[in-house]
């Protein structure tokens, strides 16, 4: 009995092409030819879909090429195109892959560059996360700035020199805020995962400047950058990292952090969206 390879685990295969065959299968699957905005809503992020317009369309994110079901309880595993007032759509992505999930980095960053193939111009990144500044309460969203990626990879591949200032966009941020006023931010470490960070990993990271520790968004960020979009990102603070809090880490309480907040911080999200 033999299995077909996955399309992206193929070293001869070109990533773009495939991101390209998916992008055509969402339009000919949702019947919605273009997406102006692309969006990829991780724990407690999802209600935005609901609120921010009209869903003309969801489907399995395991029926296009090159995607598959998530594994982390939290993230929906659909594609949904979502019609904004403004008469663009928005494609909403409830499947991320994670790094630490062993697929490598090509099927960590698929759905980003299946975005952009899909003729969205802006990614917004969303995550739970652990919060380094202790004033921090878990239900509080946060702009990410910067980034710090020890995952020790990169999506980019062969001599391929991108320059990431202003990765995460100034004017992006200025949008948010001027939606939510008081919205703080500071720089993301994404590690490899999926242990949680010791208590020394996270003074190492906040010594390096970090305020936010998770495992995601920062490989997605830079495949975004190489295919031209402007990024947004997001975190919610799930919980305070390692050894900010005497409380010990579970993954139970990062969900239910989510679920309490996500009314609210969909409804935030949704706005921004709007004013994109």
């Amino acid at each position: 009995m033999t299995t077909s390879i996955h399309p992206l685990d193929d070293p001869n295969s070109d990533p773009f092409e495939v991101a390209r065959a998916a992008a055509a299968q969402i339009a000919e699957k949702t019947g919605v030819k273009s997406h102006r905005i692309a969006l990829t809503l991780g724990s407690g992020w999802a209600k935005a879909a609901d609120v921010m317009g009209e869903t003309v369309a969801e489907i399995p994110a395991s029926e296009v090429v090159g995607f598959s079901a998530p594994a982390v309880e939290g993230h929906v595993g659909t594609l949904r195109s979502v019609a904004l007032p403004d008469g663009s759509h928005a494609l909403i992505i409830g499947a991320r892959t994670h790094f630490y999930e062993g697929h490598g980095v090509r099927r960590v960053v698929h759905s980003v560059r299946t975005a952009a193939a899909a003729g969205a111009k802006v990614m917004v990144l969303t995550n739970g996360a652990g919060g380094i500044k202790s004033h921090w309460s878990p239900g509080t969203p946060v702009l990410i700035s910067d980034h710090l990626n020890l995952t020790a990879a990169s999506p980019l591949e062969g001599a391929t020199f991108i320059d990431l200032t202003d990765l995460y966009s100034t004017r992006l941020r200025d949008l948010a805020r001027s939606v939510k006023p008081d919205l703080d931010e500071g720089v993301y470490v994404q590690f490899r995962g999926p242990h949680y960070e010791t208590p020394a990993e996270v003074q190492m990271a906040k010594t390096m400047g970090g305020h936010i520790v998770g495992m995601s968004t920062a490989l997605e960020a830079i495949a975004a950058r190489e295919a031209g979009m402007e990024i947004l990102g997001f975190s919610l603070i799930t919980n305070l990292a390692a050894g900010i809090s005497d409380s010990p880490l579970s993954h139970d309480e990062v969900i239910q952090a989510g679920k309490d907040a996500e009314s609210v911080i969909g409804d935030m999200l949704a706005k921004v969206v709007v004013a994109l």
